[in-house]
């Protein structure tokens, strides 16, 4: 099976080129700019058929969940009219394409998990122009796969994890968002994921079930209790470690609103590909493990996304759009 990702350097490629090494009957390709650019529709067709794939993974995505209220233009090219290219190429080189989008489709008001069936009610730009995106993936093709996910780290790119531990190498104190709940989801658990979805629509040309799948990490937490276990992990391992004090989402306004609830159910997941995500906490454990282990201090780096406060610095902007594909 040759599965083609589009985008060379997110979370989610990253961890399907490493996942699918050393696997008997599976290549993974990725493929980027400038070949394939979203943002260029003409480049979209060539690149992917060049690439002659089995299965086309659509994870190539703007994440930049602030600056999309200032770039709605481009955040709608590349998420709604640029994943509905890369469906089209899909339908027309007759495979099936497994699509990423976001629990940013949700307003979060929600009491419990969501679940497939509810209504997508987006707060800004960049969850607007991924709800725009599945409608596009979903025209564009029939035999669709769209993986809903949220609060996605990995050992590769920028994500909270590695925010977390760089802050704690030189604070005390590190103040998180303490009322926004989700599943942190490990990009290697999306990996193996997507690796089984992919094998079962390519060995079964009679899979019906396409449409919309929500695939997250099993168990929830917020924003300050991640912080809390990967800083405890930490610190077990003898590596960074501080105190996380909970703040409310009102103390670090951002310009784009971010949903006070981001959990999601897989369980029509689990029930369709048989595949359950393992418990956050030990993927979470994993990571930190190997970060600490095999990874450079430069490794350990911030980025402009999520729920962390503290002294006034240029560096720590909202770390919640953590999902860097």
């Amino acid at each position: 099976m040759r599965l083609v990702v589009t985008g060379r350097e997110g979370q989610v490629a990253t961890s399907l080129l490493e996942a699918g090494q050393g696997l008997a009957g599976v290549e993974v390709v990725a493929v980027g700019r400038p070949q394939l650019d979203l943002a260029r529709p003409d480049t979209v067709f060539e690149a992917l058929a060049a690439a002659r794939p089995d299965v086309i993974v659509s994870a190539a995505a703007y994440t930049v969940v602030d600056q999309a209220e200032d770039e709605p233009e481009l955040a709608f090219a590349v998420n709604a009219a640029g994943a509905g290219k890369v469906a089209e190429a899909a339908a027309r080189l007759g495979v099936p394409v497994i699509h990423l989008s976001t629990d940013y489709v949700f307003d979060g008001t929600k009491t419990g998990a969501y679940d497939e069936a509810d209504a997508t009610a987006p707060l800004g730009v960049y969850g607007a122009s991924k709800v725009a995106g599945e409608q596009a993936v979903a025209a564009a093709s029939p035999r669709h796969v769209i993986l809903r996910t949220g609060w996605v780290y990995s050992p590769f790119g920028k994500n909270f994890v590695k925010t977390m531990l760089r802050l704690a190498s030189d604070r005390d104190e590190i103040a998180v968002v303490g009322d926004q709940w989700g599943n942190p989801t490990s990009a290697l658990d999306i990996a193996d994921a997507i690796l089984r979805a992919a094998a079962i629509l390519r060995g079964h040309t009679g899979f019906a079930s396409f449409g919309i799948y929500h695939l997250a990490g099993t168990g929830e937490t917020n924003w300050s209790g991640f912080a809390r276990h990967i800083l405890d992990t930490s610190r077990a391992l003898g590596g960074p470690r501080a105190q996380v004090r909970d703040i409310a989402t009102s103390d670090y306004p951002t310009k784009a609103g971010r949903p006070a609830n981001s959990r999601l159910s897989s369980a029509k997941f689990a029930a369709t590909f048989g595949w359950t995500a393992p418990e956050w906490q030990l993927s979470t454990n994993a990571l930190v493990g190997r970060l600490l282990a095999g990874e450079t201090t430069s490794a350990i780096e911030g980025h402009r996304h999520g729920p962390v406060a503290g002294p006034p610095r240029s560096d720590l902007a909202p770390i919640k759009d953590s999902l860097q594909r």
